[in-house]
């Protein structure tokens, strides 16, 4: 690696001959900034180095060009003593023509034999072309037709989005409202349960049996609720005995006794309702 003082050297002598007269800008002096353009100087020299070898194979070959066109040039003179400039204005828009299409063509001569087989790739080259320009329109046609039904469905997808997030709205309000609704239901409860105990409190600091709480009320209306479901296949039994005809007198007393026991169970939870409700 070269040191750093000899690359700080060969930066300057560059920007010196890259500014030439003019003030080279100021910059940090510093080993990055130093690496950097000493890495540009260097790209620099070797891209000036093949400009100049571009350039000077071009110099040669215009060179052998004007050496062979004063060869032709006196070849004819020599051959047919004919020379460019006798020619009339039309013979000398046909030459330039004729060399125009040898350019063009990219033929090493203006002889028939060159622009045959020139002409003739040209024109397969035109077809090929054509061919190509056909099947890209048809690519193309496609891909409009693909780009139409992608864009469509773009839409009707948007259209669902927007229907969704709608649907998704009402329902978040709901659920919202559901929600309040159970918090109210819940403080609601709450507030019943507290009151119902504390009602049970105050009825038993009072002397009240413990049999007319409300869960044994419930328990009761429950058993209230059995003993009826009991009583219907009894009944129905009852009513068959009810047709017969031996002792009718003793299938009233029986059913009598029924009905009064029934009586007395109703009557006994509808007093303890009451005393409830008092």
């Amino acid at each position: 690696m070269e040191p750093l003082e000899e690359r700080e050297t060969q930066v300057a002598a560059w920007l010196k001959k890259i500014f030439g007269d003019h003030p080279i800008p100021q910059y940090e002096v510093n080993p990055r900034t130093t690496e950097i353009l000493h890495h540009l100087s260097e790209r620099n020299r070797v891209r000036d180095r093949d400009v100049y070898l571009v350039v000077e194979d071009l110099k040669q070959k215009a060179s052998e060009y004007e050496s062979e066109a004063k060869y032709l040039q006196d070849l004819l003179m020599e051959s047919v003593n004919f020379s460019p400039a006798n020619l009339s204005s039309t013979g000398s828009r046909y030459l330039n023509a004729l060399v125009d299409s040898s350019v063009a063509l990219e033929t090493k001569d203006t002889s028939l034999a060159s622009f045959i087989p020139a002409v003739n790739d040209l024109t397969s080259n035109l077809f090929r072309t054509k061919s190509k320009s056909e099947e890209i329109k048809i690519e193309l046609e496609k891909l409009e037709k693909n780009l139409t039904a992608t864009l469509v469905l773009e839409k009707c997808l948007q259209e669902d989005v927007k229907k969704a997030e709608l649907h998704l709205s009402i329902e978040r309000a709901k659920v919202d409202n559901r929600r309040q609704n159970m918090d109210f239901l819940k403080a609601k409860s709450e507030e019943f349960r507290f009151g119902i105990k504390a009602a049970e409190e105050q009825l038993s600091a009072r002397g009240m049996d413990a049999s007319l709480s409300h869960q044994s009320l419930v328990a009761l209306s429950e058993k209230l609720a059995r003993l009826k479901q009991q009583t219907i296949p009894l009944k129905k039994k009852l009513e068959s005995y009810l047709d017969l005809m031996p002792n009718p007198s003793l299938a009233r007393v029986k059913i009598e006794e029924a009905k009064r026991e029934l009586d007395s169970i109703e009557a006994e939870l509808t007093r303890r309702v009451d005393m409830m409700e008092l």
